[in-house]
């Protein structure tokens, strides 16, 4: 599997991601490459002009060129790779595509007039198919284009990186930031268990839409307890955090504790272990069912972090988790 797939997708809609010019949409919006959920395929379904598809189609060219569409990315990031998925699209998807980015400050009238930087060459797609393809060097993008050749149908396009939020915009901002969601660059480093939900939904930057968005671990049969080590995106003085088990009612977690580490460079594993250093800021803390806890000082001990390590007993499922803090340099 290749590692970028474990990096936020930078153009999901959650995130803000928007799919803002296409050539050509005939048989299905380009609308639909960000949408969240996975392709479906329903096989008696028709509109006035064809096949229903869970994608975005261009009609068949029969003159020279290609198809493209531009997305913005929900927020700026360095592109480490993409996924041209066809899900469903077998004779009719594109032969090959490639994918170019851009850092723009103001979008322009014409996407022509735009210097695109190449990020995925020219490459050939199979069909019903999640086509990966890796990102070289360090590119700063807010904009990517997918550029089809010659026509055809793409079900969903992830664009996998590293958040690069404005920090020097957010340092003037009164009162403390969000330092742990993932469009402040926020990351998921370690975790002990993610049977039933992934534990980066913690960091999503909306609310829970319910049990299947949240972190969820399986039930725990011996001792024990399970946990989640998170990144900030930005090193920070801690002063509010906040704990949702919302949609959580029968198997939200008994009781959580959180934990903060000044480790700038240290690893995953040197992060798990439990000798790293950790300094204890919420004592493990009775919690309740399908609601929000939010603790400040005194319950919170003030700390200065570039990690957390949130500790929930014995196991169960946490919504999101919030983090606030003054920014450090």
């Amino acid at each position: 599997m290749s590692a970028f797939l474990s990096l936020p997708d930078l153009a999901s809609h959650r995130l803000g991601g928007s799919a803002v010019a296409a050539n050509d949409e005939f048989f299905a919006p380009k609308e639909n490459l960000l949408l969240q959920a996975d392709a479906t395929f329903e096989p008696g379904r028709y509109t006035d002009r064809g096949k229903w598809m869970d994608g975005w189609e261009t009609r068949r060219r029969r003159e020279p060129g290609n198809d493209w569409c531009v997305v913005r990315l929900g927020v700026p990031g360095v592109v480490r790779g993409v996924v041209v998925d066809t899900a469903h699209f077998r004779g009719n998807h594109p032969e090959s595509a490639s994918v170019d980015g851009v850092r723009l400050d103001v979008e322009p009238a014409r996407w022509d007039d735009v210097a695109w930087e190449p990020l995925v060459p020219r490459s050939p797609l199979a069909g019903d198919a999640k086509n990966t393809f890796g990102v070289a060097g360090g590119r700063l993008c807010t904009h990517v284009r997918l550029s089809i050749f010659p026509d055809g149908g793409v079900a969903r396009l992830r664009v996998h990186g590293e958040p690069v939020p404005d920090w020097e915009a957010l340092a003037g901002v009164d009162g403390a930031v969000e330092v742990a969601a993932i469009p402040r660059g926020g990351s998921v480093v370690a975790s002990s268990d993610a049977f039933f939900g992934a534990p980066h939904h913690l960091l999503l930057p909306d609310d829970s839409e319910g049990m299947w968005d949240g972190w969820e671990t399986r039930r725990r049969r011996g001792p024990g307890n399970d946990w989640v080590v998170i990144r900030l995106g930005h090193r920070a003085r801690i002063e509010r955090i906040e704990i949702d088990t919302r949609h959580f009612k029968g198997n939200y977690p008994e009781s959580a504790r959180v934990e903060a580490i000044d480790a700038e460079g240290k690893d995953a594993v040197d992060l798990a272990r439990n000798d790293a250093g950790w300094r204890e800021i919420l004592q493990r803390y009775r919690l309740g069912p399908d609601r929000g806890h939010v603790f400040e000082p005194p319950t919170l001990l003030s700390a200065d972090a570039t990690h957390l390590r949130l500790s929930i007993y014995p196991d169960g499922g946490v919504a999101r988790l919030r983090v606030y803090g003054s920014l450090l340099s």
